[in-house]
């Protein structure tokens, strides 16, 4: 897989589902928002969601590590959020969260003991191996696949149906997992959290088209009953043992995900709260710019809005290909006139659309740090903006913006007026999502400027970097949308990639962090929120800065 980062929201403003405005009605118990009263064993707790099909087939999802299919499934590793906290890597079924040798290249795993799946069969390091090779099958493509371009053979290999096994994934026994590399990756640790590790035994893949609809469950909960367009209902998994699992409280005894719902109709009860929507939230539904005068006028609504500290960075991404944008001066004078604050006001103002932003890492994730190497006001310096560009014998600049045409407006007119200030002309060529996408990660990239948004799959700063600066990402679909080629960038990047002491690569993403930020190739604009509403009795209910949706694996019920 390409991708080693999720664009929330290419070119555009938000995704509905994805980045929303956010109240700042924060419970002041959980300073990521929502609630964190005592939850009690038991009850049902009801999921409404927007989602008309759910797929718990882990070759085919590409969930983050605190959603709901790892309710129903475990991996290697897994994450354990707190309030305030970043994101944690633990162990789940392996003892530890992996043994590195070989230079980074090989990375082994013990299983725990004991370990059963519903039926009290033991999970063993050949299901997990079975699980990840499924993933390369072509017939079920579309799950995160960071392991397929890493794994020793993998960009041959087309799964166990027709390509036999993968021998760079070795099971000397039932408990010893050991992958091969191809190059040394200090993030493998992450990467073995994703749904792909969940083991899968080989003699429950019959069916391999609908194993999603009823997998062998090793986590807290199985499938009772799955009906696609209206419900799916998880019951308790017998056989899960609280005392091996770091990740999850298994507290509710069943979940109901009511699916198919409008996105009006699911805020609307959770906001009545009544009868089980009182045990009801939303994990993906945002709360609308339209709801937040009667939330924000209703305390007991208010209190029952989690939002998220940050979350993902919406940025400016300049064409350093273009003629007019190849002199960095002439970048770094539009980092002075872009007017970040009325960027901010187009996503709803500062308690509800995020932070000002002026890092590429953001909040949540190890290797951020606060800085601001282009000290202009959030509004902007125009003035400064206009003597850097003369400076650089520059006068007349013409810029074409291309824009999501549905979505990414507001945010456009705002750096159309904020260049403008400076004496910066800039054209806005809408578009709509599909051609624009095609056109900024394309290889005859037409425009001179484009706002994107960004998130990383998993919590490292790598999916900060990567994706957007490495010079591997330009054109054929990749995200380096500026066309931003630095080799002492890239080399800098291959570093830390490698270094498998993740504090020690979090400070090597930091110094990258701003070695970037010196050439300019983009304006960081906002840290977008995300919001959602939660019923009366949903407990363990927070967000953090990353991920900023609610951890599925430890809410709760109260009475």
């Amino acid at each position: 897989m390409k991708r080693i980062s999720r664009a929330v929201a290419v070119t555009a403003v938000a995704l509905a589902t994805v980045l929303v405005a956010a109240c700042n009605a924060n419970d002041k118990t959980a300073p990521g928002g929502g609630s964190t009263a005592a939850a009690e064993q038991g009850g049902t707790w009801h999921i409404l969601t927007t989602s008309k099909e759910i797929s718990l087939d882990p070759a085919k999802s590409q969930n983050l590590g605190i959603s709901s299919i790892h309710l129903v499934l475990r991996g290697l590793t897994s994450w354990k959020t707190e309030p305030g906290k970043a994101a944690e890597l633990v162990p789940d079924l392996a003892t530890d969260t992996g043994q590195v040798s070989d230079g980074g290249k090989t990375w082994t795993y013990k299983l725990q003991s004991g370990l059963k799946y519903a039926d009290g069969s033991p999970i063993t390091s050949a299901d997990i191996k079975y699980g990840v090779e499924r993933s390369f099958a072509p017939e079920l493509s579309g799950g995160l696949g960071y392991h397929k371009s890493l794994l020793v053979g993998g960009d041959k290999y087309a799964g166990p149906y027709k390509g036999g096994e993968l021998a760079s994934i070795e099971t000397p026994d039932d408990t010893t997992i050991v992958f091969k590399l191809n190059k040394p990756y200090g993030d493998w640790p992450w990467i073995v959290s994703m749904p792909a590790f969940s083991p899968v035994p080989k003699k429950a893949d019959t069916d391999p088209a609908h194993y999603g609809e009823k997998p062998v469950a090793s986590g807290p909960y199985q499938v009772k009953s799955y009906t696609p367009g209206s419900k799916l209902e998880l019951e308790r998994n017998p056989a899960w043992n609280k005392a091996t699992d770091q990740a999850r409280t298994g507290l509710p005894d069943a979940i109901v995900m009511e699916m198919g719902l409008q996105p009006d109709v699911v805020n609307q009860r959770l906001i009545a709260d009544a009868g089980d929507d009182k045990f009801a939230a939303t994990t993906g539904t945002s709360v609308p710019a339209a709801l937040i005068p009667t939330i924000t006028g209703n305390p007991a609504v208010k209190a029952r809005v989690a939002t998220s500290p940050s979350g993902a960075l919406l940025y400016l991404a300049m064409n350093t290909k273009r003629p007019a944008l190849a002199n960095p001066e002439v970048r770094k004078a539009i980092q002075y006139a872009v007017d970040k604050q009325a960027v901010q006001v187009a996503r709803g103002g500062p308690e509800y659309g995020g932070e000002i932003a002026s890092t590429l890492i953001t909040p949540g994730i190890d290797g951020y740090s606060k800085y601001n190497l282009y000290e202009a006001p959030p509004a902007g310096d125009p003035e400064k903006a206009k003597q850097m560009l003369a400076a650089a014998g520059v006068s007349n600049l013409n810029l074409v913006l291309a824009a999501d045409n549905t979505t990414g407006l507001g945010v456009a007119q705002a750096i159309q007026q904020g260049l403008k200030r400076a004496g910066i002309t800039v054209t806005i060529k809408p578009l709509d999502s599909e051609p624009l996408t095609d056109l900024i990660t394309g290889n005859q990239p037409d425009f001179d400027l484009t706002v994107s948004s960004w998130l990383p799959d998993f919590p490292s700063a790598i999916g900060n970097i990567q994706p957007l600066f490495a010079s591997s990402e330009i054109g054929n679909g990749g995200y380096n949308i500026s066309r931003y080629s630095n080799p002492a960038v890239d080399s800098a990047i291959a570093a830390a990639t490698a270094e498998s002491d993740l504090g020690k690569a979090a400070g090597m993403w930091g110094a990258i962090d701003k070695q970037i930020m010196a050439d300019a190739p983009v304006v960081p604009l906002i840290y977008a929120r995300n919001a959602f509403l939660h019923g009366s009795k949903v407990q363990n209910f927070y967000l953090s800065s990353y991920p900023p949706y609610p951890n599925q694996l430890i809410v709760g019920l109260s009475k």
